[in-house]
């Protein structure tokens, strides 16, 4: 018997709709759905364990989104044909559902949970991470667990000046705005995206054009749970509390704590005042009451935690002050120095406060793009940007377990703040690579400062360097307080995580995170404008260290040239087994891409050498030489003959061609040698085929006046009588 199937729809108001079905698949998971638009198929689901593990004192939430092979019909690329690791692309789809999802389970849940997220069918017209927010909180909506409240996702485009619901990746291509948008009914949680330069209205225009649409796919949610039968929210054991505890810890320390916040710190001597404070509320309690009460050490952590998190927010919300003693809206010290490292094609090193990024940036020719193969997309980036983030950076040993998650995520963000500033005409294939150094605030922020420094010390013609700024926000409710430049403990104790880049002329990319329900718009417009004040100040220092980049890249960076060819000339710049070009590139010290495109060929040459950049175009216009018919060209003598003399174009070295004895001189020559000379240079005109040997053929004597004809001479010392070719037309032969 076929289950029965609950289905609601989603319409998107331009002839598309979203369909959210359950009660056929998986049905042994906690809840399960099957959401569908056009070709697209994702199923979603999720499960929770029923217990929390012994110890863990957080919410253990794992979001996987997986893309497979056979959605599209296609196979794994590579020798192992399975899916393995996530690609990039669903790592940063990953990361857009977790960050919405895991503040809305309640703060005392820490079960483990489970969501998983899988493309099962493929539409080139429709891009999937749209989705896959919406198929996890309608997965949770029809399951027991403790969740909140209902969110989804969507992403907003822009195409000549109207807003586009969840484009296509061609419209795309066509918009000025790429935002993902996350949101309950009543507020929004999540927003990243790239834009090309908009201002901050048009960028809260697009979120609240999302926010609409958001509120029609929960209610879609809404209406499935309730005909699929809502489940009672499970019981659990919640956190073990004790009020007479609390009070003890917050009368003893929030005073203290209240005080080191009030004095204006460095991270280490406050990390230091603040721990010995907390073992003093350790110290507070009897060995008799440890002993009694086995919860008590964790008891006296968290609320330790608690009243640091109280006090430290009351300080900047009662004087206006933070924890290193900053203004709300100032900015720490910053420092930059480009060229830093003098092997690379460009280097720069970005201090911000405690915060450093020391970024690389890498010249190559388009066989260095990065190549995208998912089931999703196909395609390159001859832009691509890497960011790491050692232990070392915080004052940490640990263990080094490949790329996470966040360094996928943060290089992400600061590519796309950068990518649009390199213009279409740049040749170059760009990696840019930051190590973090130090971190306290936002390292990713600090990245795109480096980066753009990197850029322009690389000699990269940039369209208008970047900034970035991280904002933070503190709220009570009644009062709040939006912070410029966060530190680490602002965005771990505060309520908003937000970063913004962009140029002078407006905003180029964004990441939001917030911690509350209901952030009213005019806050985030506060947050925006002050957020635009300080990138425009951090701006004015980049440029104060490089205003504009470098007029050409730096000597010991090599030098792309572009040459366009006809197509029928490839595979003779490739040779046999490309036997031509390997050695050209042995000869010349270059690398030589070459790409066809519309039946021509794009010839790529990279070099450091200028002698061999040109050694490289000199064989490339011999090779595609081609002398026109009646024209005049000069050439060496290389090689003589018994009938002739073998002759090369200067310009086109290599281009070799007979000078037939008798089109030396008009007058009867018996001996090449009395003529010509080996390394003779001279001109000669181009004939065309000869139409017998079917073979180019030149001549000397046409260039040559003609000696007048003496009918009285011997008839072997006559000057010959003029080609009828030449003056009549073609020969009787050439006729026939």
């Amino acid at each position: 018997m076929i289950p029965q199937l609950f289905v609601e729809s989603i319409d998107l108001g331009d002839g598309r709709s979203i369909t959210i079905e359950t009660g056929r698949l998986a049905k042994q998971a906690d809840g399960s759905v099957v959401v569908r638009i056009g070709k697209t198929v994702i199923l979603g689901t999720v499960v929770s364990a029923r217990k929390a593990s012994p110890g863990i004192d957080f919410l253990p939430l794992t979001v996987d989104y997986r893309e497979k092979f056979a959605a599209a019909g296609r196979f794994p690329g590579g020798f192992f044909k399975r899916e393995a690791r996530p690609s990039d692309s669903e790592v940063l789809t990953m990361r857009l559902v977790d960050r919405v999802l895991r503040p809305l389970f309640p703060s005392d849940y820490h079960a483990e949970v489970q969501v998983m997220i899988q493309l099962m069918s493929h539409d080139e017209d429709v891009m999937p991470d749209a989705l896959a927010g919406l198929a996890a909180s309608a997965a949770l909506a029809l399951s027991d667990i403790p969740f909140e409240t209902l969110i989804s996702e969507a992403r907003v485009g822009r195409i000549d000046g109207k807003f586009i619901i969840n484009p296509s990746r061609a419209q795309l291509e066509l918009s000025d705005i790429d935002m993902m948008i996350g949101a309950s009914m009543d507020s929004i949680a999540m927003v990243e995206g790239e834009m090309k330069e908009i201002s901050e209205a048009e960028m809260l225009e697009a979120i609240k054009f999302a926010h609409e649409h958001i509120k029609v796919q929960i209610a879609a949610q809404e209406r499935l749970a309730q005909a699929f039968g809502k489940k009672e929210v499970r019981s659990y054991d919640t956190e073990k509390t004790d009020d007479a505890v609390y009070a003890k810890v917050k009368e003893y320390a929030y005073d203290k704590i209240y005080a080191i916040a009030s004095k204006g710190s460095a991270k280490q001597e406050r990390s230091a005042a603040f721990s010995e404070v907390k073992a003093e509320c350790q110290g507070l309690f009897t060995e008799e009451e440890y002993t009694e009460n086995a919860d008590l050490a964790g008891l006296v952590g968290k609320y330790f935690y608690k009243t640091n998190k109280e006090a430290v927010r009351n300080v900047t919300l009662d004087l206006g002050t933070r924890l290193d003693g900053r203004k709300t809206t100032e900015i720490r010290d910053i420092w930059c120095e480009v060229d830093y490292l003098p092997s690379v094609h460009g280097s720069a090193l970005f201090t911000r406060g405690e915060t450093q990024a020391l970024a690389t940036a890498t010249l190559g020719t388009s066989r260095e793009a990065n190549q995208i193969d998912s089931p999703s997309e196909q395609g390159e980036e001859k832009f691509y940007l890497h960011y790491n983030f050692p232990p070392f950076s915080t004052g940490e040993a640990r263990p080094l377990r490949g790329t996470s998650r966040r360094e996928v995520g943060h290089g992400n963000l600061a590519q796309r703040a950068l990518k649009n500033m390199i213009p279409a005409e740049n040749p170059y294939t760009i990696r840019i690579v930051s190590e973090v150094l130090e971190s306290n605030g936002s390292s990713s922020m600090a990245t795109v400062c480096a980066g753009t420094l990197a850029l322009m010390d690389a000699g990269v013609q940039m369209i208008r360097p970047v900034s970035g700024i991280a904002m933070g926000l503190i709220t009570d409710g009644e009062r709040f307080a939006v912070l410029s430049d966060i530190l680490g403990d602002e965005d771990h104790l505060g309520d908003m995580d937000f970063k913004v880049t962009g140029t002078s002329e407006g905003i180029t990319a964004c990441q939001m995170d917030i911690k509350i329900d209901g952030l009213k718009y005019e806050i985030m417009e506060q947050a925006l404008a002050q957020a635009r004040d300080g990138r425009l100040h951090i701006l004015g220092k980049l440029t104060e260290t490089m205003a504009q980049p470098r007029a050409d890249v730096k000597d010991h960076s090599p030098k792309i040239i572009m040459r366009t060819i006809p197509g029928a000339f490839i595979g003779a710049l490739i040779g046999p087994g490309g036997k031509v070009i390997q050695e050209l590139q042995k000869a010349t010290g270059c690398t030589i891409v070459i790409n066809e495109e519309n039946e021509m060929g794009i010839v790529e040459i990279l070099g450091t050498d200028p002698d061999g950049i040109a050694a490289v175009l000199a064989k490339i216009d011999s090779i595609i030489f081609k002398p026109q018919m009646g024209e005049a060209y000069e050439v060496k003598v290389i090689k003589m003959l018994d009938f002739g003399a073998v002759v090369e174009y200067t310009e086109a070295p290599g281009n070799e061609v007979l000078l037939h004895v008798s089109e030396l001189a008009w007058e009867r020559t018996e001996n090449v040698t009395d003529v010509v000379n080996m390394g003779d240079v001279f001109q000669v005109k181009y004939l065309g085929l000869d139409p017998k040997t079917r073979k180019e053929k030149v001549s000397r004597k046409a260039l040559l006046p003609r000696p007048p004809r003496d009918e009285n001479a011997p008839r072997e010392e006559r000057a010959p009588r003029p080609e009828r070719r030449d003056d009549r037309g073609p020969k009787r032969d050439e006729r026939r």
